[in-house]
């Protein structure tokens, strides 16, 4: 069997001085799945350099095993956070763990959790229409079911 800390650590030693970085390996009964990002997006020649370098040191071929190296598609749900951070400034969608789903500016992203900036609709006292606001709400990773980089089509 392929240990996935050694999996790790091929990837891990492979990227180190490059812009790209790991964000999951996902182990099935016959196949590696690796997703890969980069702050700038990733290009091809990296997913096919990385597949190649880890089938070279795993030897998979004799343990039957298909390896997909790919990117962590922009409709995919943040995994770790440096692609919160990659995202801050960004529209995104989160779905709480309580079901609720909210868009937002995603505007900060540290280890305990995010502050979204969401636009709500209020009355003001003594007003007769509804003005648009912002307000700023923090959520922790623990209340966070997920986290999406919102597509708009204007």
């Amino acid at each position: 069997m392929i240990e996935k800390s050694e999996i790790i650590r091929l990837i891990e030693e492979k990227l180190e001085n490059t812009a790209n970085y790991l964000v999951d390996v996902i182990i099935k009964s016959d196949n590696i799945i690796v997703e890969i990002d980069n702050d700038k997006g990733v290009c091809i020649n990296d997913c096919e350099n990385l597949s190649r370098y880890l089938e070279e040191r795993l030897d998979l071929s004799a343990k039957n095993f298909e390896l997909e190296v790919g990117s962590a598609g922009i409709t995919s749900p943040f995994k770790i956070l440096r692609q919160y951070k990659k995202n801050v400034g960004n529209e995104v969608e989160v779905l709480l763990k309580e079901g609720k789903k909210l868009t937002g500016v995603l505007k900060e992203a540290t280890e305990e959790g995010i502050l979204l900036t969401v636009e709500k609709k209020i009355k003001p006292e003594g007003g007769k229409r509804k003005i648009t606001v912002q307000e700023d709400i923090p959520y922790t990773f623990d209340n966070i079911k997920s986290t999406k980089y919102l597509i708009r089509f204007k």
